[in-house]
This record gives C-alpha cells, sequence and structure tokens, in this order.
C-alpha cells in the first residue's frame, strides 16, 4: 500500500472519530492534570495502576451515554425528563451547574497562570480576559461541525504529556511493576487521592454531553436507523478517547512520580506550581511543553463543560439548542454559556482560589455520579427505551462494579471531610 494511501485511510479513520474521542480528552482539563500532578509528587508512581484500572469503568459508563444517545437521538436530560421523575432531574441540575461553573473557573484561573509564567509581563487576570473572549468568541461564531473539528485538533496538545517521560530517565522495570501490580495504602492521604483520582476521571458533566453529542452526530449524518456499524464505530470512537484520556493519566502521574517525587517535591497545589517545579529538574523545554499542554487542554475541555452545562438547562426548560444554531437561534442556549464562562471568570476576583474551587467540585461530582450512574444503567437496560440495544452483560457487570466503586469514594470523601 503506498504511502499516500495509508495517510488517506488514517485521515479518514480520525475524521470518523467525534464526541468519544472530545470526550475522552476534556476529562484531561487542567484540573485533572493538577490531580495527577499532585498524585506523582505525594506517591512517586504508586498510583500509576488506577491509569490501566480506571479505563474499561469509564469506557463501559461512557459507551452507555454514548448508546442512549445514538438510540433515543435525545440527550440524556431529555431522557431523565420523558421517562423519570423530575426530582432526579432537577436534583441533578442543581448539584451541576455550580460543580461546572467551579470547574470552568479553576480551568481559566491555570491557563491563565501557566500563559503568565511563560509570559511574566503580562499579568494572570489578563490572559485570563483573554482566554475566556477567545473560547466566547469560537464557541457563539462557529457551527457545531466546525467546533468539533478544532475540538478534534486540539486532542492533539494532550500527546505533548505523552512526550515528556521520554526525555527523563526511567525505570522501565519498575514502572511495569507499578502498572500492573496496584498499590494500596490505608492512610488518609492516600486514600483521597484515590478518590480525587476517581472523580476527575468519571464525571457526571461528561454523561451528558456524550449523549447529546451522539444524538446531534447521528442528526447532522442523517441517520435514520441504528444499525451494527454505527454501533461499533461508536464503540471505537469511545474506547479510543478514553485510552487516550488514560494514557495522558499515566503520562502524567510517571513524570511527575519520576521528577517530582524523586526531587523531593511531594506537594502540589496548583498547575503552574507543576510547571515550575518541572523546569529545574526536567529542563527549559520540558517545562514548555507541560506548559503548551495546559493550554490546549484548557481550550478543549471549558466548550465541553459549558457546552454540557447549557444542554442540561436547555434540554430541561425546552430553549432552542445546539451549536450549529446562529446566537440569534438560540439566545438562552448561548447566554447560559456566556454566563457560565463570566461566573467561572470572576471567580479569581472574588478571591476564591483554584484548589477550593476543585475541592468543590471534587465533592459535588463525587456525590452525584453515583446517582447518575444508577440511573445510567437503568436507561441502558430499559427496554421501553433501548429497545434490541440494551447493555450487554459485561456492561451491566462492568456498570454495577463501577457503581459500587464510586459508591464507596463518595463515603470516603464525605467520611475525609468531616
Amino acid at each position: 500500500m503506498s504511502t499516500a494511501k495509508k495517510d488517506s485511510k488514517l485521515i479518514n479513520f480520525f475524521k470518523k472519530l467525534g464526541p468519544g474521542l472530545i470526550t475522552g480528552a476534556s476529562d484531561d482539563d487542567p484540573s485533572g492534570i493538577a490531580t495527577y500532578s499532585q498524585a506523582g509528587a505525594q506517591f512517586g508512581l504508586s498510583t500509576l495502576w488506577t491509569a490501566l484500572f480506571t479505563f474499561p469503568l469509564m469506557a463501559a459508563i461512557q459507551g452507555m451515554c454514548a448508546r442512549i444517545g445514538i438510540v433515543t437521538a435525545e440527550g440524556l436530560t431529555v431522557c431523565l425528563k420523558k421517562h423519570y421523575s423530575k426530582t432526579i432531574l432537577y436534583t441533578m441540575l442543581l448539584f451541576s451547574f455550580p460543580a461546572i461553573t467551579l470547574n470552568i473557573g479553576a480551568d481559566i484561573q491555570g491557563m491563565g497562570a501557566v500563559a503568565h509564567m511563560i509570559f511574566p509581563k503580562i499579568p494572570v487576570f489578563t490572559f485570563c480576559i483573554v482566554i475566556t473572549a477567545v473560547l466566547l468568541f469560537i464557541i457563539i461564531r462557529y457551527p457545531y461541525q466546525k467546533i468539533a473539528m478544532i475540538l478534534k485538533w486540539l486532542c492533539l496538545s494532550l500527546l505533548l504529556y505523552i512526550i515528556v517521560p521520554f526525555m527523563v530517565g526511567q525505570d522501565w522495570t519498575l514502572v511495569a511493576k507499578k502498572t500492573f501490580i496496584p498499590t494500596i495504602k490505608f492512610d488518609k492521604e492516600f486514600l483521597s487521592i484515590i478518590v480525587a483520582i476517581l472523580g476527575t476521571t468519571i464525571s457526571p458533566y461528561l454523561f451528558f454531553w456524550q449523549t447529546t453529542m451522539e444524538a446531534e452526530d447521528q442528526t447532522h449524518k442523517g441517520v435514520v436507523m441504528v444499525d451494527k456499524r454505527i454501533l461499533s464505530e461508536m464503540r471505537t470512537d469511545v474506547n479510543l478517547g478514553m485510552l487516550l484520556s488514560n494514557m495522558v493519566m499515566f503520562f502524567m502521574i510517571l513524570t511527575t512520580g519520576t521528577v517530582l517525587f524523586g526531587g523531593g517535591i511531594h506537594k502540589i497545589d496548583t498547575i503552574d506550581q507543576a510547571a515550575k517545579a518541572l523546569e529545574p529538574l526536567a529542563g527549559k523545554l520540558t517545562y514548555y511543553i507541560f506548559a503548551s499542554g495546559v493550554l490546549g487542554t484548557g481550550m478543549l475541555a471549558i466548550p465541553v463543560l459549558s457546552g454540557s452545562q447549557s444542554y442540561m438547562l436547555a434540554e430541561t426548560f425546552g430553549w432552542k439548542a445546539g451549536l450549529d444554531k446562529k446566537f440569534s437561534q438560540a439566545k438562552p442556549f448561548y447566554g447560559s454559556i456566556i454566563v457560565s464562562l463570566l461566573v467561572g471568570l470572576c471567580l479569581d476576583f472574588f478571591g476564591v482560589s483554584p484548589i477550593t474551587a476543585l475541592l468543590y467540585t471534587a465533592i459535588v461530582y463525587g456525590l452525584t455520579a453515583p446517582v447518575m450512574i444508577a440511573v445510567i444503567m437503568h436507561i441502558a437496560n430499559n427496554k421501553k427505551i433501548m429497545g434490541e440495544h440494551t447493555n450487554t452483560r459485561l456492561s451491566n457487570i462492568l456498570g454495577a462494579f463501577t457503581l459500587l466503586l464510586m459508591t464507596a469514594s463518595a463515603i470516603g470523601l464525605i467520611y475525609f471531610l468531616f
């Protein structure tokens, strides 16, 4: 096969990837990178196994969400509204809105802080304002297909994190051991970081985004009947997205576990601290790669965060919604995106630190995730909604395990806090 044909096949394959790839990549936002950095700095390579362990769980839950979106051609909020108690719907909305807004705020601040490190003469708040303005322009100005393509190319920024560990010395035998043999320490600090990793990787807003984007994607493609090919392409998309997400988690923990932990730096509170700590230990190039990755992942994650929140509101209250619509056609939808980004931006001016924002976000995500996973599993097994496309036995086993794990995580979170 010629090189041109191989390149053409690769490009076509990349074009077919969509909501799953974007969802997985957006999970590695600046706040997630901060969590992985802290895990590596505090415990070295002891949490590497979590990347391998959480992959099938993430793929199973996001796969259910994707299938719900494809089969029903509706978002998760619409499914809840049609088939379940409004109490569940409004409770999810009540908890999700502040959590997503805090997450957006933490990401904007993290991006601003990292950009300030590269260009120290420009204040952090200036970068935060510029980043917010650029994101709003892109979201409002471009239709869904264009935004989806921009987000897919931004996924490539995650590859920067995969490069970094190969720029410093590694004991690959130890890496393999820590990856395949779980390390468990029954103390507050270690269990807290495990809970934080779970809350970061399995977040409820991703459930809503995945379902709605799959439904929109099918609408744009003009799909009328769901067949095996469509579901097979969806599984490939979701699995690759979750694999990319967990590869980034793995290599981030590997980098910080090797460089920071090995260099005696065991506490990282913010993403810019991680970048600053890497510079003297791993060199300026590593520092710039790390910082560039933060900016790329933030540009990817914030549209997903704000978009998922706006779709939830629009589907709940019956607003016209869609990233393919012009501003004049969906003013409340775009208005909620604007408000969420502006409120997130203002957190810094009100003295809310990124760490405080992330703490509250983790609490809310941790408490709502088990409920949402239970609801998603119920929908995915409901023949009245899903017809012949209900869960397989493997999906149910992985889903049930994820539910038990996230429930234990929520209980652990409450225990550690109170």
